[in-house]
């Protein structure tokens, strides 16, 4: 994250019920002919764009049926087909909140302010990675054992509670509601202590 220059503003998708996380991976078909221009726009510049929860019908100002809140997401991979719709895998980077939507263009874009994510106390931070780990290991106990032996050995890899958190988020937590809600929370204690508490319920 800290090479990446985050551009002031940027396109957005605004989807039914679609919440991103960071570091979670979403597969898109742009089809649309104003995404197509912002898919264009995106890869000729910085290679970003945003992806805002739809709620109910779209309006005019996307504020108005938009949560505050969404992720920036970066282009990892784009394929254009032969009809002039493109395939594309965007991964979450970080958490936005959605300051001024602009009229400037076909599709929606949006001036946006990062929303960085840090876990503190710092020295409770391998507490946090273990009670994660624990929580999913709960989550996924009717599983077969080659799924658990994989997620196991993805999540070794990862000790920091940030990047374990979002990564569980996007994997475990389907409801659209609870993921909207998972995405503001602020404070990463607090995001930790939710989804551990969800995935404990099982």
């Amino acid at each position: 994250m800290a090479s990446l220059e985050l551009p002031e503003v940027c396109g957005a998708m605004l989807l039914p019920d679609c919440v991103v996380f960071p570091h979670g991976g979403l597969p898109l078909r742009i089809f649309e002919p104003r995404y197509r221009e912002m898919l264009s726009e995106a890869l000729e510049s910085h290679c970003f764009f945003a992806i805002a929860r739809l709620l109910g019908e779209e309006t005019p100002d996307p504020a108005d049926c938009t949560p505050a809140m969404g992720t920036i997401g970066l282009i990892r991979a784009s394929r254009e087909m032969d009809d002039g719709t493109s395939t594309l895998l965007l991964h979450g980077v970080i958490r936005v909140r959605f300051m001024t939507w602009l009229q400037d263009r076909s599709y929606p874009r949006v001036r946006i302010v990062p929303v960085p994510s840090v876990f503190e106390p710092a020295s409770q931070a391998s507490a946090a990675v273990e009670s994660l780990r624990e929580a999913a290991e709960l989550a996924l106990e009717e599983f077969p054992n080659e799924i658990r032996d994989a997620f196991r050995a993805m999540s070794a890899t990862i000790d920091d509670p940030v990047i374990l958190c979002d990564v569980l988020s996007h994997q475990f937590i389907q409801d659209p509601e609870e993921r909207q809600t998972l995405l503001e929370i602020e404070s990463v204690p607090a995001r930790v202590a939710w989804i551990c508490r969800r995935l404990n319920q099982g």
